[in-house]
């Protein structure tokens, strides 16, 4: 039963990281253009692959 929840929590939380990068994508390309990188994708690969550990 935990298992179900943690799993339905990362699922939740990986679709938040995806909403926010998708919502933060004007400032990403302002940021680059003024030479920073916005760290997002980096979020988001280690919910993704925490996800997927947690897949049967």
């Amino acid at each position: 039963m935990i298992s179900r929840v943690y799993r339905a929590t990362l699922f939740a939380l990986y679709q938040l990281c995806i909403v926010t990068g998708i919502v933060a994508m004007p400032l990403a390309i302002a940021a680059r253009q003024a030479g920073i990188t916005l760290p997002i994708h980096r979020l988001i690969d280690t919910v993704e692959t925490a996800y997927d550990a947690t897949q049967p």
